[in-house]
């Protein structure tokens, strides 16, 4: 494919993890094969194996766990991006310069700041493989976990969340879409929240996860985090990137900004359809200029429900 001259890079979260996961670029590209044989080099088998043996052989049970899913996805998404710009001709920094804007769904977050230029791979990967160890650590002491609620308004949503906290941590933590917002807090309010969802007559769904991501349960994470990013040096951005926290842009020459927002994404809400109404008619000549990386299509599928006139391209193979 040709990459585009003016666009806005979308880079998934955790749960677009399956067992596969960007074989097809690192077959087709040797631009992909470099940054999959980069990321095995940081990492080496701290994970039991290679990361591009789970990621294209598994087994799913080690690759959906959050230490191994958040480095897989992250390291995925800038092998695709790679091979896309090794298709163009570009550099990482020449293509930076002509994006429209770049975000990424919790973890994608991170994919989003490196393509802009704010760290380079290996610095990326290592904060995801500290944060998604912080993440598990924490789910693994907290025991808490996580409630779709289908069909809720925001507002429906906040409600159930108080209703049903009954003095322990239970809040929204993700705006997927509209009418798809996601609760997270100990096990107890979440099966409350069941009860106070039923009452509104909104369908909710207990999720299969390790533990209560982006709430307050989070916090040692945001701890650990937060002294790995002191840590790191981070650049301007050569193009806008949208928090999740605030679902706008980040202020480019801003290091301590990016560092805060960070470390609060851990333990605040999700964002994702407010940052993706606000890009859609923020950028209105480029709404047909949404390009989501590898692994999946999921971020393609929320956007439709966020604004269906915007056209997302998915380029989970070489074949998109």
């Amino acid at each position: 494919m040709s990459f585009p001259q003016s666009c806005i890079v979308l880079c998934p979260g955790q749960g677009a993890q399956v067992v596969g996961m960007g074989k097809a670029w690192f077959e087709a590209s040797a631009a992909a094969r470099a940054v999959f044989a980069r990321a095995d080099s940081v990492l080496g088998t701290s994970l039991g194996m290679t990361l591009s043996e789970l990621c294209f052989a598994g087994p799913l049970e080690r690759l959906n766990r959050t230490d191994a899913s958040q480095p897989a996805i992250f390291t995925t998404s800038m092998a695709c991006y790679a091979a896309m710009l090794e298709s163009a001709g570009l550099s990482m920094e020449a293509s930076a310069k002509q994006l429209v804007a770049a975000a990424g769904l919790s973890l994608g977050e991170y994919t989003a700041l490196c393509v802009a230029g704010a760290f380079g791979f290996e610095e990326g990967l290592r904060l995801v493989s500290l944060r998604g160890a912080a993440m598990q650590e924490a789910a693994d002491q907290s025991g808490g976990g996580m409630l779709a609620l289908i069909g809720a308004t925001d507002e429906q949503a906040q409600q159930v969340a108080d209703a049903a906290r009954g003095g322990e941590v239970l809040v929204c933590a993700n705006f997927n879409a509209p009418g798809q917002v996601v609760l997270s807090g100990t096990k107890a309010a979440c099966e409350r929240g069941v009860e106070e969802a039923t009452k509104l007559g909104v369908r909710s769904q207990v999720l299969a996860v390790a533990g209560a991501f982006h709430s307050p349960l989070m916090a040692p994470a945001a701890e650990r985090l937060a002294a790995a990013l002191e840590k790191t040096s981070i650049a301007p951005l050569a193009c806008r990137v949208v928090s999740n926290v605030t679902a706008r842009p980040y202020g480019g020459q801003s290091a301590a900004e990016i560092r805060a927002g960070l470390v609060q994404q851990l333990t605040s809400s999700v964002r994702w359809s407010q940052s993706c109404a606000w890009m859609s008619s923020e950028f209105e000549a480029s709404k047909e200029q949404f390009h989501e990386l590898a692994p999946g299509k999921t971020l393609a599928g929320l956007m439709r429900r966020i604004d269906k006139a915007a056209k997302v391209t998915a380029h989970d193979g070489p074949g998109a």
